[in-house]
Order: C-alpha cells, then sequence, then structure tokens
C-alpha cells in the first residue's frame, strides 16, 4: 500500500506495455498518446466526448497511426478478435455500464490478448469503504459519472477475465478517492 506517488508513473508503465493493434477506452484528451512505444503498430482511441476527441487530435503522440472514435464502450465499432491490447485509465469508474463495455473489450481482444489497467476504485478498508458508498451519489454528480465504489477485480473476473497480474494502493490524497487497482488481464 501507498506505493502510487504520481499520476504519470501509470499511465507511463500501461502504455508502455501495450503492443500491437490497441484500443483505448476512454481515450479522453490524448494524455496517454506520447507514453506508447514502438511495439505499437495502430491506436484506436474509443471516446463518446466530442469536446474531448478534439483535444485528444492535438496531443502529443507517437509516430504510429491513431484513429480516434468517437463512441460507447458499451458498443464498440470493432471487428470480434481484431485488437492485441485493450488499454483503460481511470475509465471504469464512469462508463455507465461497465460490465458491458468490459465483455465488449473480451469480444474485441484476439486469442492472446490482453487487457492492461490502471483504476481507482473499492478500497480494502470497511472504513474506507463506507465513506465511498456515502459519497459516491454526490461525487458520480459533479465528477462526470465517476463512481468511487467499483471493485475492479470483481468487475474483471464476473466479465470473463482472468486477473494475470495487479498491485494495488493508494496514490496521494484523500483515501475515498485514491485507492488504485494496475495490472493486466486476459480473456478466460
Amino acid at each position: 500500500m501507498g506505493f502510487y506517488n504520481d499520476v504519470i508513473l501509470p499511465r507511463q508503465r500501461a502504455a508502455r506495455a501495450a503492443q500491437g493493434r490497441v484500443l483505448e477506452i476512454g481515450v479522453g484528451s490524448g494524455r496517454n498518446l506520447p507514453f506508447y512505444g514502438a511495439t505499437v503498430t495502430q491506436l484506436v482511441g474509443l471516446e463518446p466526448a466530442p469536446r474531448l476527441l478534439d483535444m485528444a487530435r492535438h496531443a502529443p503522440r507517437l509516430e504510429t497511426p491513431v484513429d480516434l472514435v468517437e463512441a460507447s464502450a458499451e458498443a464498440m465499432p470493432i471487428e470480434n478478435r481484431s485488437i492485441d491490447t485493450v488499454l483503460t485509465t481511470w475509465t471504469m469508474c464512469s462508463i455507465p455500464d461497465v460490465d458491458r463495455a468490459m465483455t465488449e473489450a473480451r469480444r474485441v481482444l484476439k486469442p492472446g490478448g490482453k487487457l492492461i489497467f490502471v483504476e481507482h476504485g473499492r478500497a480494502p478498508e470497511p472504513n474506507v469503504r463506507w465513506w465511498q458508498d456515502r459519497l459516491t451519489p454526490a461525487w458520480m454528480r459533479i465528477s462526470g459519472g465517476c463512481h468511487l465504489n467499483r471493485d475492479i477485480a470483481d468487475i474483471l473476473t464476473r466479465n470473463g477475465f482472468r486477473i494475470d497480474e495487479m498491485r494495488t494502493g493508494y496514490m496521494n490524497g484523500l483515501k475515498p478517492m485514491t485507492f488504485m487497482y494496475e495490472g493486466q488481464a486476459s480473456p478466460r
């Protein structure tokens, strides 16, 4: 616990671990784009918010072809088994139907593909979870639908993923908002 001191480092680790044809769910303003490595042959950035996609179009990026697509994670316009790596960073908290989105992520992954994630969510301590549950309804209204209390490991496993590696811990800040999950999962 307590090994997350900088938001950039997890982003860099996650993007650099991606390879092949990559789908980034919730590309947002493009904060991860500069961190992808030479092992990425194509990047598809999925984002439902047009304003954020406009920002991503102007973000620094790698030399690899980048296709930015305005679409929901719950209904991805991506072919079955066509993606080598799915990446999510601080995204699962705000997807309205996260179970459907993870089912879609599993659908688009090739056999042997992987899902790389850096997400905040449900903490292990009962006192922190109590606060997360009480704060989430108001927090969702002021933070674009963000849930403080989603159990990322449970979301992945109940939607057909096997967690291959995972680290958890707190970033600096208030505990109800900063419990992190970082790792990789593969379709079962």
